[in-house]
């Protein structure tokens, strides 16, 4: 029997309840509910899994309020559903999202459990492994706008971001392929030579995958010449931590 495990039958840690909003999309939301079990699993062992409440959205409502600026009214549908997980028995939230989190200032404000920022974790962990340059990928809006962008300067990151040409292409590939659960090799050629640009031209030392979806354009193991750092990964791991009581 592991240690964990053997910690958890004396009741000396119980698992937290984590509040999931999911959706956008269903595939990167699998990603999130499968890891944050694993995690569980490995801790913990024998048949435990994750303690969590699922609010999965239809991701088409809100990607068409992107798409029309009305950000406003999408915060307005994710802090409620954020008070409904708290009102389920929800310990902390957590936005299974890279773009969302541009409202994520609507749920922060709106809940009195944590709220467990994706850009804030990720911005601790960079600085923590002593990295200073980073191209930050994602959808334009994570790209072009300042909630997850803010975040990591304030931490002391220098932050680059691709040229607007750059950012469209990224943009759609992101929405009209691996969205659709499309995983092209031209595309996946495509973002490594952007990211090689980008290294040889401001000597980057890490790209940040901001974006749920975008790990899908990496085979495991390979990295393009810099460190990756996967947001969803490093969101899941202080998301299970949370869980587990670390």
């Amino acid at each position: 029997m592991r240690t964990a495990e053997r910690v958890f039958k004396r009741g000396e840690i119980s698992l937290k309840t984590l509040g999931l909003i999911g959706g956008m999309s269903w595939e990167s939301t699998l990603v999130y509910y499968k890891a944050l079990n694993e995690q569980v699993k490995i801790h913990l062992g024998g048949l435990h899994s994750a303690e969590c409440i699922l609010y999965s959205v239809d991701f088409a409502r809100i990607e068409a309020m992107q798409r029309s600026g009305k950000w406003e009214e999408a915060g307005e549908e994710l802090a409620d559903i954020a008070r409904k997980l708290e009102k389920a028995g929800a310990e902390a939230v957590v936005l299974c999202t890279n773009t969302m989190h541009k409202v994520a200032f609507r749920m922060e404000e709106t809940i009195a459990v944590p709220f467990l920022h994706l850009a804030q974790v990720t911005a601790d962990r960079i600085t923590g492994d002593s990295v200073g340059k980073v191209l930050l990928l994602g959808t334009k809006y994570t790209m072009e706008e300042d909630f997850f962008f803010n975040r990591l300067t304030a931490a002391g990151l220098d932050v680059y971001i691709p040229d607007k040409d750059e950012r469209e292409e990224i943009n759609r590939i992101i929405f009209q392929e691996l969205c659709l659960g499309k995983i092209r090799e031209s595309s996946q050629q495509k973002v490594r030579d952007i990211i090689k640009v980008y290294k040889e031209k401001y000597e980057i030392e890490a790209v940040i995958l901001g974006c749920t979806e975008l790990e899908q354009l990496f085979r495991e193991g390979e990295e393009p010449g810099v460190r990756l750092y996967d947001t969803t990964e490093i969101h899941i791991k202080a998301a299970a931590d949370f869980m587990l009581g670390g």
